[in-house]
């Protein structure tokens, strides 16, 4: 018997650290690639808080509907298989047992 899966909670309610000064002296490229890093983090969180745990669940819609929820800028298609990549390696750690 399959088990019903209900989302954690609300991904807009989750609180978030305080954002720090990042470092300077780094090309524009760094700090654009940085970001683009923490916005996927985050909406893989979120995914995986509204219950999309695998990448075949996170596509490029679904992804910019959560993206609205949370208030983070729409996503470009990069940034969307940058989620879904985070989705697939959080998948084989469950996977291998390493969590």
């Amino acid at each position: 018997m399959a088990a019903a899966v209900t989302p954690l909670t609300d991904p807009c309610t989750l609180a978030t650290l305080p954002k720090k000064r990042l470092p300077a002296g780094h090309p524009r490229e760094w700090y654009e690639s940085h970001n683009r890093r923490l916005k996927a983090m985050r909406l893989a969180i979120a995914l995986l808080h509204s219950g999309a745990y695998r990448p075949e669940q996170a596509t490029n819609r679904r992804i910019r509907r959560v993206a609205v929820r949370i208030g983070v800028h729409t996503p470009s298609n990069t940034t969307c298989r940058m989620v879904r990549s985070l989705i697939r390696a959080e998948e084989a750690m469950a996977a291998s047992g390493r969590r």
